[in-house]
């Protein structure tokens, strides 16, 4: 199982002009348990099924498992996921030797920016555009398995 480590940020100024690609994202959750959630994700013409773990204490942490599955079985799982899905675009943003995925979300959490970075480990510094606003990492409220339940429309 992979370690995933990341930190979670709002957007507050324009990033779309810097960004490389982007790619629609739809995505359910078959189960939100923040101890360990099951997500099916549509990513184009890709589908995948992922497992996470717990987050440690600093939210920047957590072990994942992602398998590609066919969309054909992803859209039947997707009836087996739990009320509500996350619909987004999410734009790449290379950035001082990282990539910022910027994901713009549609649907009942429109309105909502928040861009992610990847780290190799909880202590690799990492350079801010000046489009990025407060960080968020570990705040539940900003996690996708928790915008499915309650979305940033309704805060």
């Amino acid at each position: 199982m992979a370690l995933e480590i990341e930190r979670k940020f709002l957007v507050v100024g324009q990033f779309k002009e810097f960004a490389t690609s982007s790619e629609r994202i739809s995505q359910g959750y078959i189960s939100s348990n923040p101890e360990r959630s099951v997500r099916v994700r549509i990513k184009g013409d890709s589908a995948f099924l992922t497992i996470k773990g717990v987050t440690n204490s600093y939210g920047m942490s957590r072990y994942e498992w992602e398998k590609s599955i066919s969309l054909e079985e992803a859209s039947e799982l997707i009836k087996l996921c739990e009320p509500g899905l996350i619909d987004k675009i999410r734009y790449f943003v290379p950035f001082n030797g990282v990539i910022f995925e910027v994901d713009e979300f549609k649907g009942e959490n429109q309105g909502l920016l928040m861009a992610e970075v990847e780290l190799s480990d909880e202590q690799q510094r990492v350079e801010l555009p000046s489009w990025i606003g407060d960080e968020v990492t570990g705040d539940i409220r900003y996690y996708n398995s928790s915008l499915v339940k309650n979305p940033y429309s309704k805060w």
